[in-house]
């Protein structure tokens, strides 16, 4: 095999191995929090705290009711007992009674309206955690298929490393070196003739790099400086 035959080929790795390295890179980027979880989390969780918050505020409406209704029951039976014949302590008990009546109502009125926010709460959020857990699964899922890709794409690396060894080891260092500089100029350092033209710059080359790099020798193409592969 030719120098420019194995230089040619070692650039086939050196691309790949790049390219794999990158959709490796951006795989493990992806691993781990779930950006789409942590919100639905964080939204059921929300309505969670409004539900109980709910709960709280109409347990303490009932306790007041229920505190009314002993209150109105002492003071109705005291009012009806024949007890007091003061007329103006009968009708300032009278005023009372009819007070927490109203007071009664007002507070059953409130509790018929949290009864319904907590119906709407507790509905929205049996929804947020269907949600939630749909997204959980659909990330468990994604992590399973991105660990596994993950672990493939290590193993091809880590062949193609073991292949690129093998081929630069069978390449003379200072041409290696001048490869990895030429590389790093040129994006590539290799490009292949095609039709009498070098494939990194399309410029139709002289007969005299044509006949040369046919015949095995590391030429350079006189334009881009490329050295020139025929396959």
């Amino acid at each position: 095999m030719s120098v420019t035959n194995r230089l040619y080929k070692l650039q086939e790795i050196d691309l790949e191995i790049e390219s794999d390295e990158q959709a490796l890179a951006q795989m493990s980027s992806q691993l781990g929090e779930s950006q789409a979880v942590v919100k639905a989390q964080a939204e059921l969780a929300s309505e969670q705290q409004h539900l109980e918050e709910l709960g709280r505020q109409q347990h303490a409406l009932e306790w007041e009711i229920e505190d009314i209704a002993g209150k109105l029951t002492t003071a109705e039976e005291t009012l009806y007992s024949g007890r007091v014949k003061n007329p103006k302590e009968l009708s300032s008990l009278q005023h009372e009674v009819e007070g927490w009546k109203a007071r009664r109502v007002q507070l059953e009125d409130e509790v018929l309206e949290i009864m319904e926010q907590v119906e709407l709460t507790s509905a929205s959020v049996a929804t947020k955690n269907g949600e939630l857990k749909k997204l959980e699964a659909e990330w468990h899922s994604q992590q399973q298929r991105l660990s596994a890709d993950i672990e493939r794409l290590n193993t091809v690396l880590s062949d193609l490393k073991y292949k690129r060894q093998l081929l630069s080891d069978g390449i003379d260092s200072l041409t290696v070196e001048f490869y990895h500089k030429l590389r790093e100029q040129k994006g590539t350092a290799v490009a292949k003739v095609e039709k009498g033209r070098c494939c990194g710059c399309r410029i139709l080359l002289p007969t005299t790099e044509l006949q040369r790099s046919r015949g095995g020798s590391l030429v350079q193409c006189s334009s881009c400086g490329r050295v020139l592969f025929v396959s």
